[in-house]
């Protein structure tokens, strides 16, 4: 339990201290923006993998039995939240995470929502809570989902501070929740490169996580879990 809970809290570090503008900067200013992305990318693939060793190191405690239709919410979110993950990762977007921050012309997935990364990765914990109903599956994926809407709100308000003024300019054409400025009729819906590229990538890896890659990585097979 102690290691699961070292890798988890070196994982939220790494996620929240780099994440003040003032670390941030320094750190871009020392190594570039290029390397910085690389590097501080490898350490988040790293660190997420630790915690997920960490997590499956520990004893089996159930707290409710598997069923068809939880395996069928996570079969269902997992491409949506890969999607919203590698879409706001690769668009441009100045109002929340991405590997393009910097540009001032945002991506078409802004305007769905401007924390594209973070929704992905709440729907992909919300998924997994729900399908997986054992004490370290509720703590794993129960604290990554509640630091994904811990962040959104960190990085609104630090936004808000940042901008001033512009605001209210910078956000007329998005929202925090998926497709509510559209449905308002503050945002057309539109397709860009980078939504198609994110499409074919969830695609692929959905297929490939159905076709036996969960079960090889993770020792379960959603589609046995569904059809149970």
């Amino acid at each position: 339990m102690n290691t699961f809970l070292l890798s988890l809290a070196l994982f939220l570090a790494l996620h929240s201290i780099p994440a003040i503008p003032a670390i941030r900067r320094s750190l871009v200013a020392i190594l570039g923006r290029e390397v910085y992305l690389a590097l501080y990318s490898l350490a988040s693939i790293a660190a997420l993998a630790w915690v997920f060793h960490a997590a499956l190191a520990l004893d089996y405690v159930e707290l409710w039995g598997p069923a068809a239709w939880q395996a069928w919410i996570a079969i269902c979110l997992v491409p949506i939240a890969l999607f919203f993950l590698v879409a706001g990762l690769i668009s441009p977007n100045p109002l929340s995470i991405s590997f393009r921050r910097g540009e001032q012309e945002a991506g078409a997935i802004v305007a769905i929502t401007r924390h594209p990364v973070l929704w992905g990765f709440l729907l992909w914990a919300l998924g997994h809570f729900i399908a997986n109903g054992d004490v370290r599956s509720v703590m794993l994926f129960g604290a990554l989902g509640i630091f994904s809407i811990i962040g959104m709100a960190m990085t609104e308000r630090r936004n808000r501070r940042r901008l001033g003024a512009r605001w209210n300019t910078m956000t007329l054409g998005s929202s925090v929740f998926p497709f509510a400025a559209m449905i308002g009729g503050r945002a057309p819906l539109r397709i860009d490169r980078p939504m198609i590229i994110a499409l074919v990538v969830a695609a692929l890896i959905t297929v490939w996580l159905l076709a036996g890659g969960h079960a090889g990585l993770f020792g379960a097979d959603p589609l046995t879990v569904a059809t149970f």
